[in-house]
């Protein structure tokens, strides 16, 4: 009898540890009062710093649109090639040295300057060497895709672009199928490249105030690796019932293989 009661709680106690607390799984709580709603200030997203590898968008406007026909990309080439593909045919790719080089132009710097500066940098150089202010030169410079990698306990692994201005944290991991209930949502790593090297930082994507980190919003390139939790090593089930699933099966055949060495 003693021996069977050791069994029911070891039994309990396995159901216990190996399942996954529901608050481990529950996005954005707030541990503080209850309220009917809850205002967070979500973090104000820095402007991205051009970096190596980067593949610009450049497109150039004037009143005669023909004057500027070279500098704009030849889209009607690439027809039958994907947004991804185009976008690496027709942009301008940041080269080592940190330079674009575009026709008529040259070699331009670009290595650590926002968008908007690039802009204001092209459309100088085009007023100062080829156009004059008459011809109401118009530049946008855009980046082509927001490019991350996730990894880890992800529904689908992989690298994605969005083409969009900016991604949270939560649309980026929605793009990749979704945390799976044995990953781990207390401490999402966020590899970003910076020009010294690259830095880990780690997100809490069940506490509320993750929409306050400077890290909320993802920048190109970034790597986001999501660990799996210590329950999935265990192989003995993610909840109660697979749990006790796994236990009543290993309870079974080690009581079958006593009565069988009792014969």
């Amino acid at each position: 009898m003693k021996n069977i009661f050791l069994l029911i709680g070891l039994a309990f106690s396995m159901i216990l540890t190996s399942c996954i607390p529901h608050k481990d799984i529950l996005y954005l709580q707030d541990n503080g009062t209850s309220t009917d709603s809850l205002q967070v200030m979500v973090a104000q997203q820095k402007s991205y710093r051009v970096q190596i590898n980067d593949i610009l968008s450049v497109r150039v406007k004037a009143l005669d649109q023909k004057t500027v026909s070279i500098l704009n990309p030849f889209g009607d080439e690439n027809l039958n090639a994907s947004s991804e593909e185009r976008s690496y045919l027709d942009g301008f790719t940041v080269d080592v040295h940190g330079n674009i080089r575009v026709p008529t132009l040259g070699e331009i710097n670009v290595l650590g300057f926002t968008t908007e500066e690039i802009q204001s940098i092209i459309e100088k150089k085009l007023l100062d060497e080829q156009f004059k202010e008459a011809a109401n030169i118009f530049v946008t410079v855009k980046l082509s895709g927001l490019r991350y990698t996730a990894n880890g306990e992800v529904g689908a692994p992989g690298t994605k672009i969005l083409y969009q201005e900016r991604v949270n944290i939560f649309e980026a991991i929605a793009n990749v199928g979704e945390i799976p209930i044995t990953g781990n949502r207390k401490d999402v790593l966020i590899i970003r490249q910076y020009p010294q090297g690259q830095q880990i930082h780690h997100l809490n994507l069940t506490d509320v105030n993750v929409m306050k980190s400077p890290y909320y919003y993802i920048q190109p390139n970034d790597i986001i690796y999501v660990k799996p939790l210590k329950q999935k090593t265990w192989g003995t089930g993610t909840t109660g019932s697979q749990t006790l699933a796994t236990i009543i099966s290993a309870l079974s055949l080690v009581t079958t293989t006593i009565l069988l060495i009792n014969r």
